[in-house]
């Protein structure tokens, strides 16, 4: 879009009586409008960040945090071998979970957007989908024990049928149960983007390719999976920040047997060593937003959101 009109229509309202009185009143109703926002972002998330890399730097003791100013606490952390082993644990988890829900969700969106194409059955199916955010994620967590136990159900329809002989231990305590709890909770949040992102692809490409001689997995390939890559990123966020945080999955599912970088955390809390947690929570969130920089500058979230405004705003007109 050029922007000669743009300036054109600026000038001209610039130069016109009292423009520039309006568009002082406009830019105030603006940034009025977006004072209780801005406000609520500074109060829960600007000034906890700054003070958690405040205290980060404290010194602290077995008792008491030691408002000194010291770099013991990141020289302890970067130089310790348990915190990169900590560090490679919590990515492999998160690493298996993006691709688990990635492969799970994918199928569903795809599922749901172009195999089922009455509204109200896919209102239907994806409130089926929320059904498990109508209990708390602990709860959720504690059902699979029963089901995954060496006395559980799996194993003992496992038994029955014979197709095992012993009980499977790696079921329950394991990492193999972390990352099946840590699926079962964060799918929903990479489904959604995706099925969104798809629900806007339009449906004339599709014909086009298939009568241009395109087959399904070409199609799926070449048209519906780059169409679909800013929910596939936006899930990503969701699914990596969220997993790279969690410490209750891991201390349940694993029996105490993981590690994660939350649960070193929590543990530092326990202890009373708060600046040793906040440090640890300021490496883990420029590990974070890292890698969402990295997903963001590889699919440009920004400039599809805005072409997706303007053509809302040109369907409008």
């Amino acid at each position: 879009m050029s922007t000669v009109p743009v300036a054109a229509e600026r000038a001209a309202l610039a130069a016109a009586p009292g423009a520039r009185g309006r568009l002082n009143v406009a830019r105030a109703a603006a940034h009025f409008q977006a004072a209780p926002m801005a406000m609520v972002f500074l109060c829960f998330l600007v000034f906890p960040i700054v003070a958690i890399v405040v205290v980060s730097f404290f010194d602290y003791d077995s008792v008491q945090i030691i408002p000194r100013f010291t770099l013991e606490n990141y020289r302890e952390l970067l130089l310790s071998k348990v915190t990169w082993e900590t560090y490679l644990n919590t990515f492999r988890f998160a690493a298996m979970t993006w691709a688990v829900t990635l492969l799970i969700g994918f199928t569903l969106s795809y599922f749901l957007a172009f195999h089922v194409h009455s509204t109200l059955m896919r209102i239907g199916l994806s409130l089926v989908c929320t059904v498990p955010f109508w209990t708390s994620n602990i709860i959720r967590m504690i059902s699979w024990i029963p089901f995954l136990g060496r006395n559980g159900l799996l194993n003992m329809a496992l038994l029955r049928l014979g197709i095992i002989h012993q009980p499977l231990e790696f079921l329950l305590f394991s990492d193999f149960a972390v990352v099946l709890a840590l699926v079962h909770l964060n799918t929903f949040f990479m489904m959604i983007p995706i099925f969104n992102s798809m629900m806007k692809i339009d449906r004339s490409l599709i014909e086009a390719a298939r009568d241009a001689g395109a087959r399904a997995p070409q199609i799926l390939w070449n048209v519906v999976i780059p169409l679909s890559k800013t929910g596939i990123a936006v899930g990503s966020i969701f699914v990596i920040a969220l997993v790279m945080g969690d410490f209750v999955t891991v201390r349940l599912m694993s029996g105490g047997q993981s590690a994660s970088v939350g649960l070193m955390m929590a543990n530092s809390i326990s202890l009373l060593q708060y600046p040793a947690a906040a440090a640890n929570a300021i490496l883990l969130l420029f590990l974070v937003l890292g890698l969402i920089a990295g997903i963001v500058r590889s699919v440009d979230i920004r400039g599809e959101l805005t072409g997706s405004i303007a053509r809302a705003r040109a369907a409008d007109e």
